[in-house]
């Protein structure tokens, strides 16, 4: 009585939660019982549509048609069987591999970094820091003297020493005598090699000491002070007074305030700017010198330029260190919407080593998720089997994969996806190049790390399987690449190669339409070309021209060893020629001469006879009428495929969609 009563929860339960999978999502049509889901429609339908997707009542019904058409192509393709034609499964294959490399890594990668950097670009953050520097290829015991180093810097600030004192101290940043630790402002992305550093910089709370962080220059104690909405970039012109213009500062200050009155009276800038700017590099541009973000100049211009509140505003004189300036603000970008910024951090992201250190956290997840397990025991005897080789042909070009290949197993993922030493021989044999280039390792360093890669790669290749049950938009994409397949093929066979090869069908169709294919009034010209150093000759040509034929013209003027004139015949309908068009439409009238802007060679026409508006042969409308003719096959194939197939909607769910009228 219990268990009946346990089966028995278990089916209500699970029928309920069938029927909340379907109000969730319900069938929007069906084509002979087979079911397109609203979700599906919404989305090719927002896809397809992009910003012109205003879910009214009349663009929802068009797609719709549109949509239950391409299903019934596809339909009826997958009923001819064209899904089992190995070509077109190979196809797929080949879109899917393309589709999936690119997919992953965009989406578990490349997208996440993206994102990540365009929220830290909302924010400036104003850091010290104290820097212990170790070499470029640093061993352990360099990283190690460096943490000690570190450790001991962090240490005597924790028994109350001065970050700054500590700092000078201890830091081998060269600015560090300068400015005590004290970077300032800065903003994402940092400098390649210093993700590290730029992820604490934007996550630690103000005011503590963190660290040490590893970068590629070495190890870091950061403290932050501040963080500020970001500045972005301004677009500026200035005006630039130097301290060496005059012989003392009073002079100088006096000539920057001259210009300044002027500036305020009315004068032009980039005039002002042109007069008596002293940088050299921009005074003869207005003063232009372009955008810039924080950190590029002196504090000061800086502070001064981004304080301007408005495009156009300018500022009083302020002093640098050089001189001083009145800055005129063009144009700030600030708080740029992701989709116009996307791009160009995409380019810097990929360049970034964080991309890489992101791939390879990602891979150790799949490893995690995916129950990796390997079998170090083959793998060390594999490689100590090459090491054996005293003439070490394996780091040459010579090596072979043994002829038979080891079905021992070197590692798995989930349970069925089985990696063999052979598999792992193959891969290197194919590896030659990477094997030579890292010779100098020895045999045992590069059969491990070429192993790790091997790894990661079959993790990506284990992953790329799960897409389509971890990600219902690839699994969307290979729907449309699939069905897009299907139905280029299904439409090449039942339209495209139809209307081309069914020459009694398409004559049938030339003759009921005959009164569609028709000539309008045309023009038989002579196109006269004259070569640019023979230009002198033009008045000439034309006067003759004018009342002879075309053979007597090239005759008369085509008497050297070059031929300065070439007459071409053209055929044109009224309407379809501009120069034509200009002219009154008679035999013997010249057009006026045009200069070719390819060769400077002089144009004319000449009419030399006049055609009534008449029918085109099927010849002459050969292109045309096959272009109706698959028009036509296309909506009788439709017409036949709604009468074989059986079509409904549900207008409770279309209409669900609805959001005008």
């Amino acid at each position: 009585m219990a268990n009946r009563l346990m089966i028995l929860l278990f089916v209500v339960s699970f029928s309920q939660l069938l029927f909340a999978q379907k109000d969730e999502d319900p069938v929007l049509f069906s084509i002979e019982n087979t079911p397109v889901h609203l979700s599906e429609f919404k989305y090719i339908y927002t896809k397809t549509n992009g910003d012109k997707a205003d879910f009214s009542k009349a663009s929802l019904k068009e797609y719709l048609d549109l949509y239950t058409n391409f299903k019934l192509k596809v339909r009826k393709a997958k009923d001819m069987r064209l899904d089992t034609i190995v070509s077109l499964q190979q196809e797929l294959a080949g879109y899917r591999r393309q589709l999936a490399d690119s997919y992953l890594i965009d989406r578990e990668v490349t997208e996440k970094l993206v994102q990540e950097a365009y929220e830290r670009t909302k924010q400036d953050v104003d850091l010290s820091h104290i820097m212990i520097r170790f070499p470029e290829n640093p061993t352990p015991a360099d990283t190690l003297i460096a943490w000690n180093k570190t450790m001991e810097a962090k240490s005597k600030i924790g028994n109350g020493e001065s970050f700054e004192d500590v700092a000078v101290a201890y830091s081998n940043d060269e600015s560090v005598a300068k400015n005590r630790g004290r970077i300032g402002y800065v903003t994402a992305l940092f400098p390649n090699g210093f993700y590290a550093l730029e992820t604490a910089a934007y996550e630690i709370p103000t005011g503590k000491v963190h660290g040490p962080v590893r970068t590629s220059a070495g190890y870091h104690l950061l403290k932050i002070h501040d963080r500020r909405p970001a500045r972005g970039e301004i677009e500026v012109a200035h005006i630039l007074v130097r301290n060496d213009k005059f012989p003392n500062m009073i002079k100088v200050r006096e000539h920057i305030d001259s210009v300044y009155n002027q500036l305020k009276a009315g004068a032009d800038f980039e005039q002002l700017a042109r007069s008596y700017s002293d940088d050299k590099i921009t005074s003869n541009k207005g003063g232009y010198i372009g955008f810039f973000g924080i950190n590029r100049y002196e504090k000061a211009f800086e502070d001064a330029a981004f304080s301007l509140k408005n495009d156009g505003d300018y500022t009083s004189p302020i002093q640098t260190s050089i001189g001083w300036h009145i800055i005129k603000r063009i144009s700030l970008k600030r708080d740029e919407p992701f989709p116009i910024v996307k791009s160009r951090l995409q380019t810097q992201v990929k360049q970034d080593a964080r991309f890489e250190l992101a791939r390879t956290k990602m891979i150790e997840r799949i490893k995690k998720e995916g129950n990796f397990t390997e079998n170090r025991t083959t793998l060390n005897n594999f490689i100590a089997t090459l090491m054996a080789d005293t003439t070490e042909s394996f780091l040459t070009y010579k090596w072979k994969a043994p002829e038979n290949s080891s079905k021992e197993v070197l590692f798995t993922f989930g349970g069925d996806m089985k990696v063999t030493e052979g598999d792992f021989a193959d891969y290197l044999e194919r590896a030659s190049r990477m094997r030579q280039q890292m010779a100098r390792q020895g045999v045992a360093s590069v059969a491990t790390e070429l192993y790790d890669a091997f790894v990661d790669e079959n993790a990506l290749k284990f992953e790329e399987r799960q897409l389509e049950t971890k990600y219902p938009e690839f699994k969307s994409l290979m729907r449309e690449y699939e069905e897009g397949v299907l139905l280029f093929e299904v439409t090449k066979m039942e339209v495209w190669d139809k209307a081309s090869q069914d020459t009694v069908g398409l004559q049938q169709f030339f003759e009921n339409n005959k009164s569609k294919y028709q000539w309008d009034e045309r023009a038989v010209v002579s196109q006269y070309t004259l070569v640019d150093n023979a230009k002198d000759k033009i008045n000439e040509v034309r006067e003759f021209a004018a009342k002879n034929p075309v053979e007597k013209v090239l005759e008369k003027f085509n008497t050297g060893p070059e031929i300065i004139l070439t007459v071409q015949e053209r055929k044109y309908e009224k309407g379809r020629n501009e120069l034509l068009d200009r002219m009154t439409w008679k035999v013997g009238e010249l057009s006026i001469v045009e200069i070719s802007k390819r060769d400077k060679s002089l144009n004319f026409l000449k009419i030399e006879e006049l055609l009534p508006a008449s029918a085109k042969s099927l010849q002459e409308a050969r292109g045309y009428i096959v272009a109706d003719y698959q028009d036509f096959l296309e909506k009788k194939w439709l017409e036949d495929l709604m009468k074989t197939y059986k079509v409904k909607v549900n207008e409770k769910v279309f209409n669900s969609l609805v959001r005008k009228g």
